[in-house]
């Protein structure tokens, strides 16, 4: 980068880049202008003014302290529970080896040959949310691919979740009026492309416990009928999962949205205290067989805007701040759901590009099962080639899961995701198989072969039931 070194003055950051002084009143400013340009950080005035600006802000950002970054958290520790959050759990021996280093001197070592997955699984529990997103704002896409793919974050419920020459994907048989026959089209449909080794989950069309509840028992009914070793969620509100745990329904995962701040979290109806709680009632149930991690989180840069809760911090910083929620309760899935919000916080193609190798990145830098969402709304400027080239960059970087949609259109979300074919291309593409327990499953059903490759389906196969049942 053109312009000279940065210097820490009285809480300001100065750089200089083509002979203008640009100055920095804050960290947390420091790091907006620093941020790649996207729409929502501009809606909410936090972005840089010019290319220059932004240029000059990734010099300062460079000469940053990591320690100094762990000492000045950009939201108050005594005003919001997901920084206290991030400070007490934070492990001082794990930081160490980086703890006198700067966010260039980091980017530096996170690239090098010598810095393996081994390494990086060491430090995450060091790594704060806002070093790793610090360090995302000086990298290019290939460098934000080329860590990520080093970082291995395996979980387990039913099955065994990102292994390295796996790939898994949700399938997500959702319908319009929660009408049991069209899921169950939809979730024959998906294991027939064999997707569903992340989980089988169903974002409700209402949130009425009762249907959840019966959804819940639906899912449980085919993959008991099939032994099917996955697992099931309906992407409720967590207080309805708790309710349908009391009730005696067969929950598997528990999920929930999550975002960076305590106010943002507060306008989702959650706290930290209520996630606890929730861990706690699915874990007494304990109907993993071959782990124990069932917490399923999504997330999306400009969820804390959205709410009016951003605390006027740019939001991959605040995305970040989100995965150190997730961290804490040990998930067996999480992903961001990254051009679900629309373009009023990313605008096109480009934004949401980037914006999802970012989320994978201090995903897994910070040690989460991190997948994507590959998704956008109809009224954002993107389209199926902007996910198809998003989709096969994440896979290259050893992404975790992706959603499995039919058709890649969502009929009662009414947006755009991938589809079963597109986890069939990337796994081709890249020779990769689902989880190892899945795959022996999709073996024994004639649905792969022994190289992972679909088989043609015969008529009388017996999944054909389920249309029947």
């Amino acid at each position: 980068m053109p312009g000279a070194c940065s210097v820490a003055d009285m809480a300001q950051y100065h750089a200089r880049v083509a002979g203008r002084q640009y100055t920095f009143a804050s960290l947390a400013t420091l790091l907006a202008k620093a941020t790649p340009a996207r729409s929502g950080d501009q809606l909410a005035g936090l972005s840089a003014a010019s290319d220059a600006e932004r240029v000059a802000a990734q010099i300062a950002l460079s000469e940053v302290g990591l320690a100094e970054i762990l000492a000045n958290p950009v939201i108050p520790y005594e005003s919001d529970e997901v920084t206290r959050l991030i400070v007490d759990t934070h492990q001082a021996a794990a930081f160490a080896p980086i703890a006198s280093m700067t966010v260039g001197e980091f980017r530096d070592f996170l690239l090098d040959y010598a810095t393996t997955g081994d390494v990086l699984r060491d430090l995450a529990g060091g790594i704060t949310p806002e070093m790793s997103a610090a360090v995302s704002k000086l990298m290019r896409n290939q460098d934000l691919i080329a860590v990520a793919a080093k970082c291995h974050v395996t979980t387990a419920f039913r099955n065994t979740i990102g292994q390295p020459g796996r790939l898994s994907a949700r399938l997500q048989p959702n319908h319009a009026t929660d009408d049991p026959l069209g899921v169950a089209i939809s979730v024959l449909d998906g294991l027939l492309f064999g997707i569903g080794d992340a989980v089988i989950g169903i974002n409700p069309a209402t949130d009425e416990l009762p249907k959840v509840v019966e959804l819940l028992k639906m899912l449980d009914d085919i993959i008991a009928r099939y032994q099917i070793p996955t697992q099931s969620c309906v992407l409720t509100h967590v207080t309805n999962s708790v309710a349908a745990i009391e009730a005696g329904a067969p929950v598997d995962l528990v999920f929930q949205s999550i975002a960076g701040t305590q106010a943002a979290n507060r306008s989702f109806g959650i706290d930290l205290a209520l996630l606890a709680e929730a861990q706690q009632a699915a874990q007494s149930l304990q109907r993993g067989t071959v782990g124990g991690n069932l917490m399923y989180f999504e997330t999306g840069q400009g969820s804390c805007l959205s709410a009016d809760a951003h605390q006027g911090i740019d939001q991959q910083t605040l995305e970040a701040r989100a995965y150190g929620v997730a961290r804490a309760f040990d998930p067996l899935l999480v992903n961001t759901v990254v051009g679900f919000i629309g373009p009023e916080y990313l605008f096109n193609g480009k934004q949401i590009r980037r914006a999802g190798l970012e989320d994978h990145f201090c995903g897994k830098l910070l040690g989460l099962p991190m997948g994507c969402d590959v998704c956008y709304t109809n009224h954002a400027d993107a389209d199926q080639n902007d996910s198809d080239d998003l989709l096969t960059l994440l896979t290259a970087a050893g992404c975790t899961f992706f959603m499995g949609v039919p058709g890649a259109d969502d009929v009662m979300l009414e947006y755009q995701s991938t589809s079963f074919h597109d986890i069939a291309y990337a796994r081709e593409l890249f020779g990769l198989q689902p989880a190892p327990e899945f795959a022996a499953w999709l073996l024994q059903q004639g649905i792969i072969a022994d190289d992972g490759r679909l088989q043609e389906i015969a008529a009388g196969h017996q999944l054909l039931e389920l249309l029947g049942a």
